[in-house]
């Protein structure tokens, strides 16, 4: 056994190397719609690209759940009311039914 001590390295401190596992954004480009809500939720999107792969999922459900809500309240709005008739439909014309 040897009491000698190894000399320092000369080549200086070791910088991190690429990790592939590690999180990386996809640069996916997402375009505004016009909704504020969905476009919120797209924005969302973007978590997903700091986080590890199994903290996806999280995100991706929460998304899922942001835009199912959205589309839910676009159903549940009030749309324009139907035109009246300009005539009762229930009784028909005078001519009708008779023969001449």
């Amino acid at each position: 056994m040897s009491d000698a001590v190894p000399e320092p390295s000369q080549e200086g401190p070791v910088e991190p190397g690429y990790d592939p596992a590690a999180p990386a954004p996809l640069n996916v480009p997402r375009t505004p719609t016009g909704n504020a809500e969905v476009d919120a939720q797209l924005e969302r999107l973007g978590d997903a690209d700091h986080l590890a792969t199994d903290g996806h999922i999280e995100v991706y459900e929460d998304v899922h759940r942001g835009l199912r809500d959205a589309l839910t309240a676009l159903d549940a709005r009030p749309g324009p009311q139907a035109p009246s008739p300009s005539y009762d439909q229930r009784a028909p014309s005078p001519s009708y039914g008779t023969r001449s």
